[in-house]
């Protein structure tokens, strides 16, 4: 097939392009030019998209032997991550960047002009698996499976990647790599949000959102205990830095339980309250038949456990009944549904998380947000 290697400037992508060209396929490289200025978004090893990722991509696709090129999604991403990530937010929800990038960016944009230039295929560095029947399945590395992050994907848009490192070990990617004289073999991965140039989040938000005071209010009491000047500076779970002013009446820590936008209210608790049974999203993006229920398992963040769930779908919402609480869920986040089959865990559903039933109130409330 004629495919187009999406090249980050990372280990993972420069192999994904090697093993591609020895599978036989006609590879062309790409690396994906996200900031008019560069120098606005990480430098170094700790991001994906900075000027000296491209340097590594171009080195990368000399010494594998393809031709490269830079395309200027600049304007693609600013609009669909990082203008999506300020909004969610100022709504109380609390969006995945990367989730994002990979549904809007990576296979909604690049793939439709791959397919219109002739390709037939994308190929990323991504570690999940997907076999001839095209069913996406978590990744043989469960340390480094990215399914989650894929699993907004639609089939259409599947049948259209090829993810060669699905079966792989990341030690062994990293020794392929070093065999085959790329330079990108010992580099450190990337972490935490690549357009935010420090990495505090925090300081990110308040500079484009503003300060936004506001209390910080006990669940219980319904007393004012602390104040904040944004609550997009907390997130649903979180225990340190609430700076309260007076301790709970037992003694035990305080949680945020919830972050309500319109009133811009944190509401604090103890750690039973965080204990979520049933979960509720819309926007559901289903790779499998579904019957009225569906016994599976979720996920409900990026490196969270799975759980054993019975699923529903009934026209624009997925529901998760859960056979044991789960903490820390926060509307925005994706919920995704796996099922094990004889190839392993396949992803057969993805939805984005609008609401929770605490266990302990017995009651629907909607799932805070809050920085990662």
């Amino acid at each position: 097939m004629r495919v187009l290697a999406a090249m980050s400037g990372g280990v993972d992508s420069a192999v994904a392009a090697a093993r591609a060209v020895a599978a036989g396929h006609d590879v062309t490289g790409v690396h994906l030019a996200l900031s008019k200025n560069p120098q606005s978004y990480r430098t170094g090893a700790r991001g994906c998209c900075s000027r000296e990722d491209s340097h590594d991509a171009r080195r990368a696709a000399d010494v594998i032997g393809i031709p490269f090129y830079i395309w200027d999604m600049a304007e693609e991403f600013h609009a669909d991550v990082v203008e999506d990530f300020l909004s969610e937010y100022a709504a109380g929800r609390t969006p995945n960047p990367c989730l994002r990038c990979n549904e809007k960016i990576k296979f909604a944009a690049v793939l439709d002009r791959a397919l219109a230039l002739g390709f037939d295929a994308v190929v990323t560095g991504h570690y999940a698996r997907l076999g001839e029947d095209r069913v996406l399945r978590r990744a043989a590395d469960a340390e480094k499976d990215q399914s989650y992050v894929l699993g907004v994907l639609t089939q259409e848009q599947l049948d259209h990647a090829i993810f060669p490192l699905g079966d792989s070990l990341k030690a062994d990617v990293r020794a392929e790599a070093a065999a085959k004289g790329l330079a990108v073999a010992s580099k450190p991965d990337s972490h935490d949000i690549c357009f935010i140039a420090d990495g505090d989040t925090r300081k990110f938000l308040q500079e484009r959102l503003g300060e936004a005071p506001g209390d910080i209010v006990d669940s219980a009491t319904g007393e004012v205990v602390g104040s904040h000047d944004g609550a997009y500076a907390f997130t649903v779970g979180q225990r340190k830095g609430l700076a309260l002013g007076r301790p709970a009446p037992d003694g035990k820590p305080r949680y945020v339980l919830s972050i309500t936008p319109v009133t811009n209210t944190v509401t604090v608790g103890p750690a039973e309250a965080l204990d979520v049974t049933e979960v509720v999203a819309t926007r559901p993006i289903t790779l499998a038949p579904f019957d009225t229920e569906v016994e599976a398992q979720v996920q409900l963040r990026a490196h969270g456990e799975p759980i054993d769930a019975v699923i529903e779908i009934a026209g624009d919402t997925l529901t998760a009944r859960l056979r044991r609480p789960a903490r820390g869920i926060a509307a925005g986040q994706a919920i995704v549904v796996y099922r094990p089959d004889a190839a392993g865990d396949a992803v057969l559903a993805s939805a984005t998380i609008s609401s929770a039933t605490i266990a302990s109130a017995a009651t629907s409330v909607t799932a805070g947000s809050g920085v990662q």
